[in-house]
């Protein structure tokens, strides 16, 4: 005998980590329910505006902005960025190419070639 299948659920920061979005942007009823794994699969395929505009513009949790600006989530706290940033600021702090930033990123280049380098070793 089988027990019935039960649904798959989690909480709302791990919907919001596993979609790419800041759990305080979100709507209300999205930070106060539970997701199923079917829910966060429907958003996923098809995204609701108010994901596509936090996709889009933000404000963006740490990983992402991380990645936009191509360093590493440490990188940014030795930047002082600790808040999530929009789009529009990540845009900026781009254009400004601050000297800390310049590092963060030479930093990431070489941990990435290092990387590459052991794995072709290991090949």
């Amino acid at each position: 005998m089988t027990s019935p299948k039960t649904t798959q659920t989690m909480k709302p920061a791990t919907a919001a980590k596993k979609l790419g979005v800041y759990l305080e942007a979100t709507p209300a009823e999205f930070q106060e329910g539970v997701v199923s794994r079917d829910e966060l699969n429907a958003l996923q395929a098809d995204p609701p505006e108010w994901l596509t505009e936090l996709r889009r513009n933000g404000p963006h949790p740490r990983p992402v902005v991380a990645a936009k600006l191509g360093i590493s989530i440490g990188g940014l706290a030795r930047g002082g960025i600790t808040d999530p940033l929009t789009t529009e600021q990540i845009e900026a702090l781009k254009a400004e190419s601050p000297e800390w930033l310049e590092r963060e990123r030479a930093t990431q280049a070489e941990v990435r070639k290092e990387a590459k380098r052991l794995k072709e070793k290991d090949a």
